[in-house]
């Protein structure tokens, strides 16, 4: 099989000749991150595979969409209806760790330093991508803070205008409630995001958390 690459409007295509591949590069493409070039390889290295291979491949996807579950506690994702970290008595459920993100509990779960609990939020308020608060799970974290439970609550969301708006928001709306509020220490860049933070800084950031402000920094 020839593939031929060529160039059109200062951009690199490649000639498909195959309609089904063009199909399965246009899915691998629609992935974050993943160009049509990578997709390609990606397809054709799929192409090369036993029939047995991609039939687990797909199934293990499938399975995924269809059985993965959210954490009826912390919204984390989870094979059961409660998340091993929430239903687990190690951790400290008095103190939870607000993040935007699973990918966050991840990073912050890589350095090994945090014992607490989480609460993911599913993202950040972002006007301008139309998400509000009330896309968001911060109601379900203003019922864990009334219900007395939670003395502390660690903000850890991006150091972005949107993840300052979000802190600031769910500062306001727990004001009411004898609960600390703490922020990360800012050894995390400024418009960085934690999953791409080294664990070294990240576990450093949790450890040396500074009570948080109450206002968006600039």
């Amino acid at each position: 099989m020839q593939i031929c690459a060529y160039k059109h409007n200062s951009k690199a295509h490649v000639n498909i000749p195959s309609r089904l591949i063009e199909q399965a590069v246009d899915q691998l493409s629609s992935l974050p991150g993943v160009g049509r070039k990578t997709a390609l390889r990606y397809a054709l290295e799929l192409l090369r595979r036993k029939p047995e291979d991609i039939e687990r491949f797909a199934q293990s996807l499938s399975t995924m969409r269809e059985q993965i579950k959210y954490c009826k506690e912390c919204h984390n994702v989870s094979d059961h209806e409660v998340c091993e970290i929430c239903d687990s008595p190690y951790r400290d459920g008095e103190v939870i760790c607000v993040v935007a993100d699973i990918r966050d509990v991840m990073a912050i779960e890589g350095t090994g330093q945090f014992k607490g609990k989480y609460h993911v939020l599913g993202g950040i308020i972002s006007p301008m991508d139309g998400i509000g608060p009330s896309e968001l799970t911060i109601d379900a974290l203003i019922e864990r803070v009334a219900s007395g439970a939670i003395k502390e609550l660690i903000l850890a969301l991006n150091a972005t205008m949107e993840g300052e708006t979000t802190s600031f928001y769910i500062s306001r709306k727990v004001a009411s409630y004898d609960v600390r509020m703490t922020s990360i220490a800012r050894g995390v860049a400024v418009g960085g995001e934690l999953e791409y933070t080294d664990e070294i800084t990240l576990g450093r950031s949790i450890a040396l958390r500074t009570p948080y402000e109450g206002g968006i920094k600039k």
